[in-house]
């Protein structure tokens, strides 16, 4: 039975083999599901709010910038090498449905430019609507799938696909 590892909102995650990674109710967030198909490692970053967390912020991975550095610190003191990561995006919905929303624009744009800088490849992604998301990153067959709303898991992408979506 696969150990199942919760990353909730502002955490970041890493799990090896045998293990699931989640994260539940995504509504504005982004998480960044990532994979290394050459050592088996996978993480996950919740990211709550764009850009980077003010100086003197605790919870400074609740920030894309910030979480995604230490989603790839981990990794690479894990053994991964920067350059085997790839990534997949869930979240960044309007689930309250207001008009003038802009977080889930913001926190999509934030993620990817900063994914983008740092050279990280984006495989698929689910972002945006109106329906709460989850996100699963099964590490053990390097598969990463999602949920909306109350419906089926479905797979988002899987290792050694370029692109699914």
């Amino acid at each position: 039975m696969k150990k199942v590892i919760d990353v909730n909102t502002g955490e970041v995650g890493l799990g090896m083999e045998g293990t699931m990674l989640r994260s539940v109710a995504i509504g504005s967030c982004i998480v960044v599901a990532a994979y290394d198909s050459e050592n088996s490692i996978g993480a996950m970053a919740h990211i709550m709010l764009p850009g980077t967390a003010p100086k003197k912020t605790l919870e400074k991975t609740r920030y894309a910038a910030d979480a995604i550095d230490e989603m790839i610190n981990m990794m690479t003191q894990a053994e991964s090498k920067k350059s085997d990561i790839e990534v997949c995006l869930v979240g960044g919905g309007n689930v309250l449905k207001r008009k003038d929303d802009a977080i889930c624009k913001d926190n999509i744009e934030s993620t990817t430019r900063i994914l983008k800088e740092k050279n990280i490849p984006v495989r698929a992604s689910a972002l945006g609507g109106t329906r709460r998301k989850s996100v699963f990153l099964d590490i053990e067959n390097g598969s990463i799938s999602f949920a909306e709303g109350d419906e089926k898991e479905k797979t988002l992408w899987k290792a050694g696909q370029r692109q699914l979506n």
